[in-house]
């Protein structure tokens, strides 16, 4: 009991700090925008009202928030099991277009061909991200370095593919459109119908609503949260994760196989990222194109992973409020002239105010350390 109450403790604690640190982190934001000669205050009520004044605001603000929470989640579950998954954007792009070509090749009815696109963007991120964990376990290659290099390989690897005159579209460089039945839109067929166009002239709140591309993803994100949660938490798989995440010796001295673990921990990361891209295909893109950068959802996942302290729940609420950034942001700048880059200062200082914790602990660990040996030293003496 008392250790339920110290973790509920700790929680609110570190709730209230992230609270804390978006609040500093508008702050800033504001001072940046006083400073550049605009009234915050109207910035921050034309962000607010590009965000919720219009149920297609929304639902955008809903599509935008799905691939963050789950590459957030490759990001945190990476953390929790002792890893840096810098990968999830290389991992989002291998399952991104695993997802398109299954969905655009293959002839499969909807209630088969959905599964099988989700589950092949899945398999794809997994076996890249595995691929970093196997670098990891049998040679000793950082993970960091290895995810970083794969993230360029899918990269290039995607232009590659994209562009076979047998998979791109004729004239452009993207992939065939996926087949409707691999689409998770929400009613894609039914709302241009003449029948459905009466009934949103008659209701225009679900007309605005459907306007937008709005998609099952964002359920698939939540479940998937939970079940990361349980795995974590409620798993004899999760216990050893996290025991070799926090304690490489102590894992190997229980018996647990730290190298298959590892392998393990970068399989289900590499899963999730991948996920993200499937779902952003079959949602909302419906295609793949030649990349002239890269998209960034991977990397944002580490931001989200951050501000959501590691919290497969947590990664949920911060996938929304990144993506409300992203999507309500711009729009001081098309109101007022603000520039955009407001926002990325907003977020930069959030997740700087997170990791002050973080620091201060190893800061204090060491400085604890010093003063033992000091006196280890001066027993010796």
């Amino acid at each position: 009991m008392n250790n339920r109450k110290l973790h509920k403790k700790e929680w609110v604690s570190a709730l209230k700090f992230t609270f804390f640190s978006i609040f500093i982190g508008l702050l800033v934001g504001a001072i940046v925008l006083a400073f550049s000669g605009y009234n915050p205050i109207q910035a921050y009520s034309i962000m607010l009202s590009g965000i919720f004044s219009k149920p297609s605001y929304i639902s955008y603000v809903v599509i935008y928030a799905t691939p963050l929470i789950l590459t957030g989640l490759s990001v945190a579950f990476s953390f929790k099991t002792g890893l840096f998954n810098i990968g999830a954007e290389g991992q989002f792009i291998i399952g991104s277009l695993a997802a398109a070509l299954i969905g655009g090749y293959l002839n499969l009815p909807a209630y088969i061909h959905v599964p099988v696109c989700i589950l092949g963007a899945i398999l794809a991120g997994g076996l890249w991200g595995a691929f970093s964990g196997f670098l990891k376990a049998k040679f000793n290659v950082n993970e960091v370095i290895s995810t970083i290099m794969l993230n360029w390989i899918a990269f290039h690897l995607n232009n590659f593919v994209v562009t076979r005159p047998s998979i791109k579209r004729e004239g452009m460089n993207v992939t065939q459109f996926i087949a409707d039945t691999a689409r998770i839109e929400i009613l894609p067929k039914w709302k241009n119908c003449e029948a459905a166009l009466a009934f949103r002239e008659a209701h225009p709140i679900i007309n605005d609503l459907l306007r937008t591309p709005l998609n099952a993803g964002i359920i698939i994100a939540i479940v998937t949260a939970f079940l990361i949660k349980y795995l974590l938490d409620r798993t004899s798989l999760g216990y050893s994760l996290r025991v070799v995440g926090d304690n490489v010796n102590s894992a190997e001295y229980n018996g647990i196989n730290v190298k298959k673990n590892i392998i393990i921990s970068m399989l289900i990361c590499g899963m999730l990222a991948g996920a993200a891209g499937g779902l952003q295909v079959l949602g909302r893109t419906r295609n793949v194109a030649e990349l002239a950068a890269m998209e960034s959802y991977g990397f944002n996942g580490i931001s989200v992973a951050l501000i959501a302290r590691n919290s497969p729940i947590g990664c949920i609420f911060s996938g929304l409020f990144f993506a409300m950034l992203t999507y309500g942001g711009p729009k001081i700048q098309s109101a007022l002239g603000a520039p955009r880059e407001i926002i990325n200062i907003v977020i930069g200082t959030i997740i700087l105010f997170v990791a002050v914790p973080k620091l201060l602990s190893i800061l204090k660990s060491k400085f604890k350390r010093t003063i033992i040996n000091t006196k280890i030293s001066k027993g010796d003496e």
